[in-house]
């Protein structure tokens, strides 16, 4: 990875490899983070999206069935922002975007990092719904598998970088 990737670049907080062990530069990486955070994320929002549509053949759900593709396109496009800051770095070059649309608006006020933040809000909450709306079970076999390899991605990524954090205090 190169020197010129910075915060204000990227949107991620990132070090260059001064001070840092090989394994937290890891977790800081753009493809560290897009696999295991942006992409999984975007599945969410695409399952979401897609479970909105099906809402639609219930009576009267029009406006949930146009809220369904708008959200289809924005999974899309972050999918596709994940998949070139992950290419970018295995590139060693630093992407001239953001993670997602959201984070890209808050570069143009210069604090992409709360706008990312807002996405994550967002992800979450996208979840929630799925969960305790029952759409979740509107889901193909295919999709649920899909929402299970992006939640196992995300959460097993999140507590492995939680138990690495924790050793190194206790080793510090």
């Amino acid at each position: 990875m190169t020197d010129d990737v910075t915060p204000e670049k990227t949107g991620t907080p990132h070090q260059s490899g001064a001070g840092i062990d090989p394994l937290q530069q890891f977790f800081q990486r753009p493809l560290f983070l897009s696999l295991t955070i942006g992409i999984p994320f975007c599945i969410f929002k695409l399952l979401f999206g897609i479970a909105a549509i099906r809402v639609l053949t219930l009576p009267h759900h029009g406006v949930v069935a146009a809220l369904g593709w708008c959200v289809i396109v924005w999974a899309g496009i972050d999918l596709l922002m994940n998949a070139g800051r992950a290419i970018f770095d295995l590139l060693g070059q630093s992407a001239p975007f953001e993670y997602c649309t959201i984070a890209q608006l808050g570069a143009y006020f210069t604090m992409p990092l709360v706008f990312l933040a807002v996405d994550t809000l967002l992800s979450f909450v996208i979840i929630c719904t799925m969960l305790w709306s029952g759409w979740i079970t509107l889901l193909t076999t295919i999709e649920s598998y899909l929402w299970y390899a992006a939640t196992t991605l995300n959460l097993v990524s999140l507590s492995l970088v939680l138990l690495y954090n924790e050793v190194r205090k206790v080793r510090g």
